[in-house]
């Protein structure tokens, strides 16, 4: 298999912040959102992007159904997809020359785009908070909340970008965000303005909360929202945002946020709006099973298990993930897999939380699909997805070495490329995609680039590249590029000047600390 091509099309301009020939979008047509921001919600996929080559990649691991790893490797884009990619000698001399812009990859390695499946960026402006630093999820919700409840549409939508540009550095391309407070007038549309302007592929999840701690749930009454209202906006957003086509830079799912501060009702409907859609392809998504606290409120409040309480509120299937599972029991873990319901894997935060180890190889052996999220970065408190993949890997070696003799099975509970596996293939499977999370011809061209001769990767990138990258100090990328358009050039954002944002992001963090 020499080569994989498909078809032309268009080109365009550009020079980085060096001057170096590369790969730039014209600015979307934009329109203002509420706050002054410029806002490119929807238009990003009518960007017109050049035709851009990298070439000579000492490796591209592609992720695709093959696994091909492929050395001394280039990859043409155009229109936003992936044209061609293969061994450079492979590939015909005027195939190549077609391209407007080159990146020279001597050195790097290429990836998919990784897939974060779970996130509250909003969090990001709480992190390390003293008194939240050494609890579990009850304790730590509680301290958190009365914080939370002072958050403005401004705070969402710098939150929203410095966690965006995060996970760009990590060489994370697509990502969800489960928003579930709204006080002060803050909207969904808040943080889909923020990931337009970023120009990051989003998927915005309506989260929600109806049952305050006067009805017996966990947050406090003034951060919950009457049900009507919930679903209500719910559709207001599906109608506005939501794009289930292929390639397609912002979709949404509805999100109530757990059992604890919603009601079966709104779980039911909830369901059944997203299911309506004509559009098809709103997907759903809440947090179960999350440590033992959880499980136990589950049992006492509704007599049943995490999982028969999500199936009776018609919340298992293909179109439903759930963040955590860390107590999915084997009853649960064969009803997700009969019901192909997917698991957005936790490892950093299930930790920083002391919930537990999800039982992530059982899972992936009964054929649950499963990825990865880096979780709200208060509970992380970091967004590194390439380091949530190194972790997910390591967490679960220690897990089995739990069992007597674990040591000897441990080290292939998961390996490197298992670990890759999770947060690319993974999580596009898990967010319902079928057009990221590998390097194929007719695929997202959403790409991570890293340099392998990193101080970190000294002695190791000569022998495993791939697993180099998962075994060693985790990287920023080199380039991070996402609907074929740079948006990461070696630690800079291209869209945002990430200086001013992060004394912004200061500033509003010591607001909410007073």
């Amino acid at each position: 298999m020499p080569h994989r091509t498909a078809r032309p099309a268009r080109q365009g301009t550009g020079r980085d912040r060096r001057g170096r020939r590369r790969a730039v979008a014209p600015a979307a047509p934009a329109t203002s959102c509420r706050h002054g921001h410029p806002c490119h919600i929807g238009a990003t996929s009518q960007v017109n992007t050049p035709t851009l080559l990298i070439k000579d990649a000492d490796c591209i691991a592609t992720m695709d159904d093959e696994r091909h790893e492929w050395r001394q490797a280039s990859i043409l884009i155009r229109d936003h997809e992936i044209a061609a990619v293969g061994p450079t000698a492979t590939l015909p001399p005027d195939l190549l020359a077609q391209a407007t812009h080159t990146i020279d990859a001597r050195g790097h390695i290429i990836i998919p785009g990784l897939v974060n499946t779970h996130h509250h960026m909003f969090q990001s402006l709480t992190r390390a908070v003293p008194a939240a630093q050494n609890a579990e999820l009850f304790g730590w919700l509680r301290t958190l909340y009365p914080m939370w409840a002072r958050l403005t549409p401004e705070m969402i939508h710098v939150s929203t970008q410095v966690a965006m540009s995060e996970l760009l550095l990590s060489g994370c391309t697509t990502t969800s965000d489960h928003l579930y407070l709204y006080p002060n007038g803050i909207r969904l549309d808040d943080s889909i303005a923020a990931a337009g302007e970023i120009g990051m592929r989003f998927h915005a999840c309506r989260g929600s909360m109806s049952v305050g701690e006067s009805a017996g749930g966990l947050p406090p009454d003034s951060l919950v929202e009457r049900e009507d209202h919930i679903l209500q906006d719910s559709q207001r957003v599906v109608d506005t945002f939501h794009d289930a086509g292929r390639l397609s830079m912002v979709r949404i799912a509805l999100a109530p946020c757990s059992p604890f501060s919603v009601s079966p009702t709104l779980m039911k409907e909830s369901a059944r709006l997203a299911r309506s859609c004509a559009q098809g392809g709103v997907r759903l998504h809440t947090h179960l099973a999350e440590n033992d606290h959880d499980v136990a409120y589950t049992r006492e409040k509704f007599n049943c298990t995490p999982t028969e309480y999500a199936e009776m509120q018609e919340w298992l299937g293909d179109d439903v993930w759930h963040a955590h599972c860390v107590k999915l029991d084997d009853h649960g873990i064969g009803r997700f897999a009969a019901t192909h319901t997917g698991v957005a894997h936790c490892p950093c935060s299930n930790m920083r939380l002391a919930s537990g180890i999800a039982p992530v190889r059982t899972m992936l052996n009964a054929g649950v699909p499963v990825g990865l999220g880096v979780d709200g970065s208060a509970s992380n408190d970091a967004a590194h997805l390439l380091g949530e993949a190194r972790q997910a890997m390591l967490l679960a070696r220690v897990g089995r070495s739990l069992e007597p003799f674990g040591c000897d099975r441990g080290p292939a509970d998961m390996t490197a490329r298992d670990a890759l596996r999770l947060a690319t293939r993974g999580g596009a499977q898990v967010l319902g995609r079928d057009d990221i999370g590998q390097i194929a011809p007719g695929m997202a061209a959403d790409l991570a680039i890293y340099d392998l001769r990193a101080l970190a990767m000294a002695g190791s990138a000569p022998h495993d590249p791939v697993a180099s990258l998962l075994m060693t100090q985790p990287a920023q990328t080199a380039w991070t590029i996402v609907h074929g358009r740079i948006v990461a050039d070696h630690g800079q954002i291209t869209t945002v000047a990430l200086t001013p944002l992060i004394e912004q992001h200061n500033r509003l963090a010591f607001e909410l600390a007073q």
